[in-house]
């Protein structure tokens, strides 16, 4: 960690009230997450006109300091040493204050349960790309050597355990045992199970896929929270993880795999059915709105919808729609780039601008587009054009990665220009909607040097 990082840890804890003031830390892939102790003690223009920091968004007590990738993390490590405080991926408290809003704290909870598993599967993804361009460029590789079967090993290890991985985080977001929410989910992959018929039927593995891990990760902390007040302490480690098991096991087999076998074949099925009909509308509508989920932090919470496409299908064309509205998004900041001559707003983009590119849009979002207003707008239509074309042409994925060009690995072999033509096509219709309509000088001035906002971001209300 350098002196600069180091400095933009201090100044951060300077500017929320010290260590004593901060009650909990955590962080995402491109934000660190402080709840506050007291409120008032926050410098909110100190904050924001700390250098290195893209943005800042206040959500119910919880105040997100968007960083970008890599750096949050080191300034998270940082902070936490400063504070006292441990630093972790999930923040559970975060959403307590949320509760008026059910059906936004359950995405959130989703997102919290996948988020640490990200990078594990980006490498996963990344690595499966990697192998699928060596076997198709050099097909010799495939016969007599090791390697290729080696780098599928590598590959597939996230996504074969993927539901104990699951399981596991699902007990921690909901207060239980994550060992038993790892067996909750193994219970779901198990290959024993394929031999074993009730009702007449063969148990089939993985059906059912993360919906189900869900359900039973859920279902076993459950259990364990009801049956432990009725069990001495001196044998409570024996009895209530033993009974929870049971009763998960059974119901597991019994009800919850086939009541979510059928969820996750009507969800894929749908979805399907939504790009197959809806085709070039489907495909500007889902491109067109993502971006205001990433600003919310909920598009975590598609994670599972992706893996299921993959385990029903071998493929995912939901992703390369998505996918393009980070394309639109960076084809607008480049418009406000050629426009702009706001030096600190320039510098802004530049910082930004790369990310974007390799697919992690926040230092977009909360940097540049969403403190402009507009510009944001722009992005979202350019987004919608590119994401058309995707559904159109029906490109897919055969894999989870992170968005922009680095998904180039991941698209199916015969479909990658088609992928990369989407991606220039909304480059440009972003480009376009904002160079001519999106952005005027007169936005620019919350950069100005002697604006409170001058870093960039979005006032605290």
């Amino acid at each position: 960690m350098n002196q600069a990082e180091i400095s933009l840890a201090e100044s951060i804890l300077s500017a929320v009230g010290g260590a004593e003031n901060i009650q909990s830390i955590a962080h995402c892939m491109t934000r660190l997450r402080l709840t506050l102790r007291d409120e008032s003690a926050l410098q909110s223009d100190q904050l924001q006109s700390i250098p290195g920091v893209l943005g800042v968004v206040e959500q119910a007590g919880e105040y997100q300091i968007v960083l970008g990738p890599g750096l949050v993390t080191r300034v998270a490590t940082h902070l936490s040493k400063l504070s006292g405080k441990t630093s972790t991926p999930v923040a559970e408290e975060h959403l307590v204050a949320r509760r008026h809003n059910s059906a936004k704290q359950l995405v959130r909870k989703i997102a919290n349960i996948f988020i640490p598993l990200i990078p594990a599967i980006i490498a996963g993804g990344i690595i499966m790309g990697l192998t699928n361009v060596l076997i198709h460029s050099f097909p010799s590789l495939k016969e007599g050597s090791t390697v290729i079967p080696l780098l599928q090993a590598m590959s597939k290890v996230i996504f074969a355990y993927l539901s104990v991985f699951v399981g596991i985080n699902t007990a921690k977001e909901f207060g239980g045992t994550p060992a038993l929410g790892g067996i909750a989910g193994g219970l779901f992959i198990l290959p024993d199970i394929e031999n074993i018929q009730l009702f007449g039927e063969a148990l089939v593995p993985g059906r059912g896929g993360l919906i189900g891990v869900l359900l039973a990760a859920w279902f076993i902390v459950w259990l364990e929270k009801s049956i432990r007040p009725f069990v001495p302490k001196s044998i409570d480690i024996i009895v209530t993880p033993t009974v929870a098991v049971l009763i998960t096991g059974f119901s597991t087999y019994i009800a919850l795999q086939p009541i979510s076998g059928f969820l996750s074949e009507a969800l894929t099925g749908g979805i399907q059915t939504l790009l197959n009909q809806g085709g070039l509308f489907a495909g500007a509508i889902l491109s067109g709105f993502f971006l205001p989920l990433v600003m919310l932090g909920l598009h975590q919470g598609l994670i599972p919808i992706h893996m299921e496409l993959l385990n029903a299908t071998g493929i995912d064309p939901l992703q390369p729609i998505l996918a393009m509205a980070g394309a639109g998004q960076v084809g607008a900041v480049f418009a406000v780039y050629l426009k702009t001559h706001n030096t600190t707003l320039r510098n802004v983009i530049k910082g930004a601008l790369p990310v974007g590119i390799l697919g992690i849009g926040e230092p977009l979002i909360y940097g540049v587009t969403l403190p402009l207003g507009r510009p944001f707008i722009t992005a979202c239509l350019g987004a919608a054009v590119g994401g058309a074309f995707q559904a159109v042409f029906k490109v897919a994925s055969v894999g989870i990665s992170v968005s922009g060009l680095p998904l180039t690995l991941l698209i199916k072999p015969d479909q990658i220009v088609l992928y990369l033509i989407g991606i220039v096509i909304s480059y440009a219709a972003g480009f376009f909607f904002t160079y001519f309509f999106g952005f005027k000088e007169d936005m620019s001035k919350p950069f100005s040097s002697n604006s409170p906002t001058s870093n960039k971001g979005v006032p605290l209300q």
